[in-house]
């Protein structure tokens, strides 16, 4: 039976996690703080619960910076949840700006402004998304799905990447062929908001920065985009300004934690700006689901229905062992790392053209899902590779079902040791039989 020193763990998710973490909830988990009660046992009303949820809401501010005028959630659903969840939330907010305005100019006659707004929703709702890869075109789909109801164009896929790569993911085009929505100042209507997924885990792109095309202006609030970041496979791996985003969320299974405990950076702003679920019924839109209602989380401290206490309590120790060994630098900390780890494989991969070819655009490599084909996808000599880099101890190396290949998780807790044991049968792998 291999020890856990044994093996070097690259797997998608579920990601590994740091060591001394598993240890210390092992024993929470049996008996925390010498209550003689499991982590998993305690209510979620206690009072315990509650500085969990507290303790783990400031490392996550401290580690990121996160201004005083946003609201850290946490949820269930994961990052699939958050595909609903965001479409419920940011198209009932977009709605009760636009009751706001019809009000403000129309006056108190209740009926013109539900007939306004119903005609606006109708005409003038849209919703941008970037579709970069699996992930970015399922949250598309799901946001088509959820408003059919209304009718279709109400999404905006804003920018395909397939449509500049033969049909494939693997690329991020120019930002200047990019179909924004026009935003007002630009003599538009505006977006309800616009979605990108910063990291494809599935097909190892990775955006570079944040896209220059979104960047604030200054204008007011509704005058700029209002950006949604999926950030389930990159979280905490580089550092993030936080002010430039509407919403930041995640899963917690690749950088943070374990699953079922879905993280929501969202600005408070916006969680004052919502209609009764009455006015959004009038004018064609469902309400969100409690479940998923961003206010009402927010109001309630993460504690409206049984959440996974001990989930958050993993979380919550891994950002603080990350400030305990970097401050609140760690952020810069780890995007270094995660970017020295990524170039030790991608320097190998590159060196073997023949042998591994790497699957993304070199501009839209991700650093964390390193996605390539063995000899340009054989399947035999991809299934001798895998196999080999079992007997090593390597594991969690295939590709993702859909897309197959050889995909390297570098995610925060794979030390740099386990990356230079890869690097060897990398370079084994590639060298040419023995005659």
């Amino acid at each position: 039976m291999p020890t856990r020193e044994e093996i070097a763990y690259f797997g998608a998710g579920p990601a590994p996690l740091p060591t001394p973490v598993l240890e210390a909830g092992s024993k929470a988990f049996l008996n925390y703080l010498d209550t003689g009660l499991s982590l998993a046992e305690i209510s979620h009303r206690s009072p315990l619960a509650t500085k969990i949820v507290e303790d783990t809401k400031a490392a996550l501010s401290s580690i990121l910076e996160i201004p005083d005028s946003y609201e850290v959630l946490f949820l269930h659903g994961g990052g699939s949840g958050e595909f609903s969840a965001v479409v419920f939330n940011m198209v009932a907010v977009w709605v009760e700006r636009r009751r706001r305005r019809a009000q403000k100019e129309l006056g108190s006659d209740e009926v013109k402004v539900l007939e306004r707004v119903r005609r606006e929703v109708r005409e003038e709702l849209r919703l941008d998304y970037l579709v970069t890869g699996s992930w970015s075109l399922k949250a598309s789909q799901e946001a088509a799905n959820l408003l059919e109801p209304l009718g279709t164009g109400f999404v905006n896929v804003a920018m395909d990447a397939r449509a500049a790569n033969a049909g494939k993911f693997g690329t991020i085009p120019e930002e200047s062929s990019w179909k924004l929505t026009p935003t007002r100042k630009e003599g538009g209507k505006g977006s309800a908001f616009v979605y990108y997924c910063d990291n494809e885990t599935v097909d190892g792109v990775e955006f570079p920065k944040f896209p220059s095309i979104l960047e604030p202006t200054g204008q007011d609030e509704e005058d700029e985009h209002l950006v949604v970041a999926d950030m389930s496979s990159n979280f905490l791996s580089r550092h993030v300004d936080v002010p430039k985003y509407a919403v930041i969320f995640g899963g917690a299974q690749k950088n943070i934690g374990i699953t079922d405990t879905t993280l929501v950076i969202i600005r408070k702003s916006l969680l004052a700006s919502y209609p009764t679920p009455s006015f959004l019924h009038a004018v064609g839109v469902w309400s969100p689901p409690v479940i998923f209602h961003y206010p009402t989380i927010a109001k309630n401290n993460s504690l409206y229905n049984t959440i996974p206490i001990f989930s958050i309590w993993i979380a919550g120790e891994v950002m603080r062992s990350l400030l305990t060994v970097h401050g609140t630098q760690a952020t810069y900390s780890q995007e270094n790392l995660a970017g020295e780890k990524a170039k030790v494989v991608y320097d190998i991969l590159d060196g073997n053209p023949d042998v591994y070819q790497v699957c993304p655009d070199r501009k839209a490599r991700s650093r964390m899902n390193i996605c390539f084909r063995i000899d340009g996808g054989d399947k035999e000599k991809e299934k001798a590779f895998l196999e080999g880099a079992e007997k090593r101890g390597l594991q969690g190396l295939k590709g993702h079902r859909s897309v197959g290949g050889v995909r390297v998780s570098n995610y925060n807790a794979v030390p740099m040791e386990n990356v230079k044991k890869l690097a060897l049968w990398l370079v084994d792998f590639a060298q040419p039989p023995m005659t």
